[in-house]
């Protein structure tokens, strides 16, 4: 299978999904200007991605270290050891009994999982697909299946902006307002009895009373735990090892609910200059400030003059189809419903769900139009064993 190209004329949700339908193992190499990624997959489902120009922040051992993991010196150790031997920097702490395998899995996961959403916001850059063996790794975690890849992919894109809105800067602090109740949940609660609470608990004003004041779920639960004062954004994101995407989320949902409020970090004025005492006569100071008033408006004029010459005009922004964006994600989430709805009604007659959606129009169920509407390529649908996956077009 022959995949390299650019960013810009496949995106890399195309790419993803097209190596999850055919079910590839290979090696997925991502570039851009200032970053290398490579996502290894195993049967079209991913099971590594490693920055290869990672930040020191982000590498294992800092990781295993800001979380509280690991202890400074137990990780120099490790580093000397791994210098020696060229053993790999995890297995050398499990096998020291300094970090618990299990844990080594679930930050190696968050590792991958980081590393991989992220190239959904990249928007240059070139890729290429090379098909060769890919040994699984026990301490890489649990595999990722491309359509959950791509579902928390454009969740994370949609509701980005909104979280932002309230966690503009890993900077902020907090402080918490009202004290957050232990959910009255049984140990094996349901999803949705989570999601049931969680809704409770989001509920701001006097309707807060009504329901159960601080039944939120564990991620909330999480962060407001450690939501000490003085802890920006970025030290709970080390300390929750959920990623930045749900530790944000989580702070919003908080902040939103009234629970936590944000607090600035105070910025140290530079002190004012002690007043002196004239030195000479007023006329005196009248024409040194006339000179230097002179000489900064010439600067100012000089500065214009080259930085006109020198820096060359900005290009115009590339052209965006008017489809794009919330608006089409909202039809396309009217129509999938429409198919849902179709499909449900296909497996009643047949006793089955259709190999694909053009069944759907043989029955009359839908009409042609209703397998791209709102975009211009059909829906992805794939059916399963016992059910079946319907994705928007990429």
């Amino acid at each position: 299978m022959a995949l390299k190209g650019t960013l810009k004329d496949f995106g890399i949700a195309d790419i993803l999904q097209l190596i999850g339908q055919q079910q590839k193992t290979g090696v997925l190499y991502v570039k851009s200007k200032a970053e290398e990624v490579e996502v290894s997959f195993l049967n079209g489902n991913v099971v590594r991605a490693q920055s290869k120009t990672r930040k020191s922040k982000e590498l294992l051992g800092a990781m295993l270290v800001d979380s509280g993991l690991v202890a400074q010196e137990d990780l120099d150790q490790a580093l000397e050891v791994q210098r020696r031997t060229l053993k790999r920097l995890g297995d050398i702490l499990v096998s020291e009994g300094k970090l618990l395998a299990d844990d080594l899995s679930d930050l190696t996961q968050l590792q991958t999982t980081e590393t991989l959403y992220k190239l959904f916001a990249w928007k240059n850059g070139t890729y290429e697909f090379v098909q060769q063996d890919v040994e699984p790794d026990p301490a890489a975690g649990r595999p990722i299946r491309p359509e959950s890849v791509l579902m928390e992919g454009f969740r994370r894109i949609d509701e980005w902006p909104q979280v932002h809105r309230l966690i503009p800067s890993f900077s902020l602090a907090f402080e918490r307002l009202r004290p957050l109740l232990t959910p009255a949940l049984p140990k094996d609660a349901r999803p949705e009895d989570i999601d049931r609470a969680l809704d409770a608990a989001l509920v701001v004003g006097a309707e807060a009373q009504e329901h159960a004041a601080g039944n939120v779920g564990p991620a909330e639960q999480q962060l407001y735990r450690l939501a000490d004062p003085g802890l920006t954004v970025q030290r709970l994101i080390d300390l929750s090892r959920l990623g930045e995407f749900e530790t944000c989320k989580a702070l919003s949902n908080l902040v939103e609910a009234g629970y936590l409020a944000t607090v600035t970090p105070k910025k140290v004025q530079p002190a004012a200059p002690a007043r002196q005492r004239p030195r000479f006569g007023l006329a005196t100071q009248l024409r040194r400030s006339a000179f230097q008033t002179g000489l900064g408006v010439l600067a100012v004029a000089l500065v214009t003059v080259l930085a006109d010459r020198l820096v060359p005009p900005p290009a115009d922004p590339p052209a965006v189809p008017a489809r794009t964006g919330v608006a089409e994600r909202v039809l396309a989430d009217d129509e999938i419903a429409r198919l849902v709805s179709a499909l449900e009604q296909s497996r009643l007659r047949h006793g089955h769900y259709p190999d694909s959606l053009d069944e759907l129009v043989t029955d009359g169920l839908v009409d042609e139009s209703d397998l791209t509407y709102p975009f211009r390529r059909a829906y992805y649908y794939r059916r399963t064993k016992d059910a079946y996956v319907l994705l928007p077009p990429l």
